[in-house]
């Protein structure tokens, strides 16, 4: 085996167990320094590189969005998997954001689609009044059923990537995953001509898309802002 393309934060995590010796790169990855994936974006060390979500940065955006969509919006379910080890990070950043804005945040976990029904009666009972969605594999799945249940509850989501929106969430923050994918692929050219991971930055996502779903808006009898859809990139009617 020459290299190993890890695709998330626990797949690398998994490939950093696995070997240290075997180039890794690693893509749509939240926090690589704080997760122990590197030293440094700017010198790597060891044997892994890649590209970081830069996913704390994004927070904030999403959460300053959705307070222009929702502004009396006052608490916020966090909707996440703590199995995850990118999560706890991206969960302080959240919360960091909610403070700054005056929005008390309520931590729901869901680690598997059998707890998706328990989660939202979980906000239900919390009387969240908007839902922040963490990436993972678990959500990624069940995006449509979490979109539908956010509907029928009418609350507002916010989610990292465009697939939320599509499926039905109602707005969308975040990198453009087929941008970061393609962007893994001089990483690995290198590689297999020789180039070391350590020597190699980790580089920042540079291109991102803001989705609004309006026919999500239209069913929780929400008017988005001028000023905000002028702002999207894609906009679904």
């Amino acid at each position: 085996m020459n290299v190993i393309v890890a695709t998330n934060t626990p797949a690398t995590q998994a490939a950093k167990q696995a070997t240290e010796t075997i180039p890794i790169i690693m893509v749509n990855v939240s926090d690589p320094v704080s997760a122990g994936f590197v030293a440094s974006l700017g010198r790597p060390g060891g044997n892994i590189t890649g590209l970081s979500l830069m996913a704390p940065e994004v927070v904030g955006k999403q959460m300053q969005l959705l307070k222009e969509v929702v502004p009396m919006v006052s608490r916020v379910a966090i909707l996440a998997n703590p199995g995850n080890p990118a999560i706890p990070l991206v969960v302080q950043h959240e919360r960091d954001a909610a403070r700054t804005l005056g929005v008390r945040l309520q931590s729901v976990e869901v680690r598997a689609s059998s707890e998706i029904d328990g989660a939202f009666a979980a906000i239900t009972t919390e009387r969240a009044g908007a839902v922040i969605v963490l990436a993972d594999s678990v959500v990624l799945d069940n995006r449509t059923r979490i979109a539908d249940y956010a509907i029928r509850r009418r609350l507002p989501t916010v989610a990292p990537f465009s697939e939320f929106a599509e499926a039905g969430g109602l707005l969308t923050y975040g990198p453009l995953l087929a941008d970061q994918y393609r962007r893994a692929a001089p990483y690995v050219d290198k590689i297999l001509k020789g180039a070391k991971p350590a020597d190699l930055p980790v580089a920042r996502p540079d291109v991102f898309e803001f989705l609004i779903n309006l026919k999500t808006a239209k069913a929780l009898g929400l008017t988005i802002p001028q000023t905000v859809l002028q702002r999207a990139d894609r906009v679904i009617q």
